[in-house]
C-alpha cells in the first residue's frame, strides 16, 4: 500500500530577466536550506512573443552542475567549447553535465513562440571536475506511453511504470516526466523515499495532495512535497492539465554558488573566477 506525499511548500513562478534580455518565470532558485536538494534551479521561458526571448542566452561559463533543457514548441541553438552545436526542436532534450567547466550559448528561436523549460542539478563534490558530458535526445527517442487512463506520459530521465527513459543518470538519480491528463484524469506517480519531488504545473489545473485531503493549483506553480511518502497523486481539474514531475535524490552537502557556478566552498568560487580570468577555466 502506498502512502501519499503531502504537499511542503507551493511557489508562483515569478518573471525575471535573464541573458541577454529573455523574459522567463523563475519557478525557484537556490535558498540557504536548499529544499530543492539537489535541484537549484528551474525556470520556465516559454512566451508566444518572440521580442521575449530572441535576445538570448550568450557565451558564458558553466561548472559543478548539470543543466537539463526541455523544448515543446519552438527550438534553442546552441553552441559550447568542446564542439557541440545544433539545435534542440519540439520534443527534444538536451542534458549538459559541466563538470569542471564548459563554455556554451543558447539561443531560443521561433517566430509563432516557445514553450521551454530549463532545471538545473548539483553535481556532488567528488564529481564537480569531471571531464563535462553532454547528452541530446531527439523527441523520437524520449518514450510516450499511457500512464494512466487518461495519462499521456513521456519519460525524459530515469525509471517509471516499467519504462526507462533516455536520460539514466547516477549522480543524483533523478525522474523526469512530461505528463498530459485529460480533464478529471489521474495518476499515482511512484517515488524514493527521502528523495525530493515537485511538479511544475504549465497548463490548465490540478488538485494533488492525496485524495482525501485535495488542493487545487493552477498553471504557474511549483508544488513542492514532502519527502516522506512513497507516492504523488494528482488529478487533473475540468480543464485538464499539462505539468512536469522532477524527483531525485538530495546531496547534502554545502554550495557555493555564484552565477553560472556551483561549488562546494567560497574558495573554490574564486578559484573558478580567476581561471575564467586567466583563460584556464576550460581544462
Amino acid at each position: 500500500m502506498t502512502s501519499q506525499r503531502k504537499i511542503a511548500q507551493v511557489f508562483t513562478a515569478k518573471e525575471f530577466l535573464e541573458g541577454a534580455g529573455v523574459r522567463l518565470h523563475r519557478g525557484f532558485s537556490y535558498s540557504r536550506n536548499n529544499i530543492f536538494d539537489p535541484f537549484l534551479l528551474f525556470d520556465d521561458f516559454s512566451s508566444e512573443n518572440p521580442v521575449d526571448y530572441m535576445a538570448g542566452f550568450p557565451w558564458h561559463p558553466h561548472r559543478g552542475i548539470e543543466t537539463v533543457t526541455y523544448i515543446l514548441k519552438g527550438g534553442v541553438e546552441h553552441a559550447d567549447s568542446i564542439g557541440n552545436a545544433g539545435v534542440i526542436g519540439k520534443g527534444d532534450i538536451q542534458w549538459m553535465s559541466a563538470g569542471s567547466g564548459i563554455i556554451h550559448q543558447e539561443m531560443p528561436r521561433g517566430s509563432s513562440g516557445i514553450i521551454g523549460f530549463q532545471l538545473w542539478i548539483n553535481m556532488p563534490a567528488k564529481r564537480k571536475m569531471d571531464k563535462p558530458n553532454y547528452q541530446e535526445h531527439l523527441a523520437a527517442h524520449i518514450p510516450e506511453f499511457a500512464y494512466a487512463t487518461g495519462v499521456k506520459a513521456r519519460l525524459i530521465a530515469g525509471e517509471s511504470a516499467d519504462i526507462s527513459g533516455p536520460i539514466i543518470d547516477e549522480m543524483t538519480k533523478p525522474t523526469y516526466i512530461d505528463l498530459e491528463l485529460e480533464p478529471g484524469a489521474e495518476c499515482e506517480i511512484p517515488t524514493h523515499h527521502g528523495y525530493t519531488a515537485f511538479i511544475y504545473v504549465f497548463e490548465g489545473s490540478v488538485y494533488t495532495q492525496d485524495k482525501s485531503n485535495p488542493k487545487n493549483y493552477t498553471s504557474g506553480k511549483i508544488i513542492l512535497y514532502e519527502r516522506q511518502g512513497s507516492s504523488v497523486w494528482i488529478k487533473a481539474s475540468q480543464t485538464g492539465a499539462r505539468l512536469v514531475f522532477v524527483s531525485g535524490k538530495p546531496i547534502e552537502e554545502p554550495v557555493a554558488w555564484h552565477g553560472p557556478v556551483v561549488m562546494n566552498t567560497q574558495e573554490e568560487l574564486v578559484q573558478a573566477f580567476a581561471e575564467l580570468r586567466d583563460g584556464t577555466f576550460i581544462k
